[in-house]
């Protein structure tokens, strides 16, 4: 062969090259972007023609297709065949384009738009062929069975409740209250009356997903932040002294303990260790612990275990908030150490506000030895053929507290089990460690109910963050900690 007539192959070659990718590229991975052009009516009736992956549980179909045949093409639309299971985390795909949740965020995967190159190839021969384009399937790592126990234990209140691996970071549980039915969003003004729905506490909305971007006050929970920071820091030892008159005195005025549940009358316990006040939540103990150590020391643990940081998941971005100080509805980050309260930081009040994933993040961090694991929902994204996509693998985010702190933290989260403000919830033989909240929300005895727990608490295996909003003398021990007692006894088969 010629030197020129080589030179013209070799062109040729190269533009068919360019042609190839250049086609891929539109109409495989551009796809996804492309259909969200209002108004594009062809890449809309392209999304309908595509065969979505399905999107499945442990054991169960989360989400699936119906075909259609109209005018003789073939069109498919989303069902969910367990209804109102995990409507906020899976989401939602209407004919109209419209995604959500996971339907969003993977939307390329679901489509068969962002896939292995042996499939993309096989995805172009396909649409060459007429033949009807089928996505990829994605495996969560949701346990159905736990998931609809939480929104059982839940019972229409508002609230949330997340469930991870202790060793992993995967996420079992993810339940948000109230819920709806996911195939109404498919149906004509489904979306008017999820819209209605708001819960027994008259003002969440059903689409919110709570265990991600539900913000709360965290009350006591957040003291599991506190005495790390103490701990961490070297400035106190469990066996640290205080004494606790019922009060503790900060900026010249008292700042009075909360009623808890294992004792009658005004909350005061005279000589104390840190453990005991952590024990029996003595909101005194943790205001002087603020009122040393500071505001921005407990804040920088606070942001060690995640607060400031918008959480790692596969959902939307948009879908999940950041845990920190708020002021009128908007995160702040104090400049200085004026700007904070840290006697009442120090015990989960004044202006924290936290979701109840970010809680779990905490309470993961405690049971794996100080090693906060990033949380995730997808287990694998399996193509049409079978073969492998990709597979989560764990992923470590930080190690915001050394393992003796972690330690020390456990046992001490044993106390409050064992007798302290959630004595009495567990059976003996479930050995659970935890710590109850009860979130002051400026509506006299109505508060947020917290609980957050791992167990069995010496070979942590599962981490429990629950909480419930608005109730009446809503104790975290009488509230939140029975439904971590229903999920640990369903999981550990106690």
């Amino acid at each position: 062969m010629n030197r020129q007539l080589r030179h013209v192959c070799v062109t040729a070659l190269i533009l068919l090259a360019a042609l190839i990718v250049s086609t891929t590229y539109w109409q495989t991975w551009a796809v996804g972007s492309l259909a969200n052009r209002q108004g594009n009516a062809t890449e809309l009736i392209a999304r309908l023609t595509v065969d979505r992956g399905k999107i499945l549980a442990v054991g169960s179909l989360l989400a699936t297709n119906r075909r259609h045949h109209k005018r003789g093409i073939t069109v498919f639309t989303r069902h969910y065949p367990q209804n109102d299971l995990v409507p906020q985390v899976v989401g939602y795909a209407t004919t109209l384009g419209t995604t959500t949740g996971l339907e969003q965020s993977l939307d390329d995967y679901l489509t068969g738009a962002n896939t292995n190159l042996s499939n993309t190839f096989k995805q172009e021969l396909d649409k060459l062929g007429g033949q009807t384009v089928k996505g990829d399937n994605v495996q969560l790592t949701i346990r159905p069975d736990i998931q609809r126990l939480a929104l059982q234990q839940l019972a229409g209140r508002c609230g949330a409740v997340v469930v991870l691996d202790a060793k992993t970071g995967a996420v079992l549980t993810m339940a948000s209250s109230p819920t709806y039915n996911a195939n109404l969003m498919v149906q004509p003004r489904g979306y008017t009356k999820v819209k209605k729905i708001k819960g027994t506490c008259g003002d969440a909305s059903a689409l919110v997903n709570n265990a991600a971007a539900g913000l709360y006050p965290p009350g006591s929970t957040f003291k599991m932040v506190t005495a790390a920071a103490a701990l961490d820091s070297g400035a106190f030892t469990p066996t640290s002294p205080f004494n606790d008159p019922g009060y503790c005195i900060e900026y010249g005025q008292h700042v009075s303990n909360a009623g808890n549940p294992d004792q009658s009358g005004p909350e005061a316990f005279g000589n104390v260790t840190l453990a005991q006040g952590f024990e029996h939540s003595i909101n005194s103990v943790f205001c002087n612990i603020g009122k040393q150590i500071g505001g921005e020391e407990i804040l920088k643990y606070a942001k060690r275990f995640g607060f400031y940081s918008l959480p790692p998941l596969e959902t939307p971005s948009d879908e999940r908030s950041i845990s920190g100080l708020y002021k009128n509805f908007k995160l702040y980050d104090p400049t200085s150490e004026s700007q904070i309260d840290p006697g009442r930081l120090a015990f989960g009040q004044f202006n924290l506000l936290a979701t109840p994933l970010q809680m779990a993040m905490v309470g993961q961090a405690i049971a794996n030895g100080g090693k906060e694991l990033q949380p995730y929902l997808v287990n694998k994204i399996v193509a049409p053929d079978g073969s492998l996509v990709s597979k989560t693998t764990p992923q470590v985010l930080g190690q915001p507290i050394k393992p003796s702190t972690a330690a020390e933290l456990n046992q001490m989260m044993q106390l409050v089990v064992q007798g302290g403000t959630a004595a009495g919830v567990f059976p003996t033989g479930l050995k659970v460690a935890g710590k109850t909240g009860t979130a002051e929300l400026g509506l006299g005895s109505v508060y947020d109910a917290w609980f957050v727990c791992f167990a069995p608490a010496d070979h942590p295996r599962y981490v429990v963050a629950a909480v419930v909003e608005k109730q009446p003398n809503g104790f975290g021990a009488s509230i939140s900690a029975p439904i971590a007692k229903a999920i640990l006894e369903k999981l550990m088969g106690a």
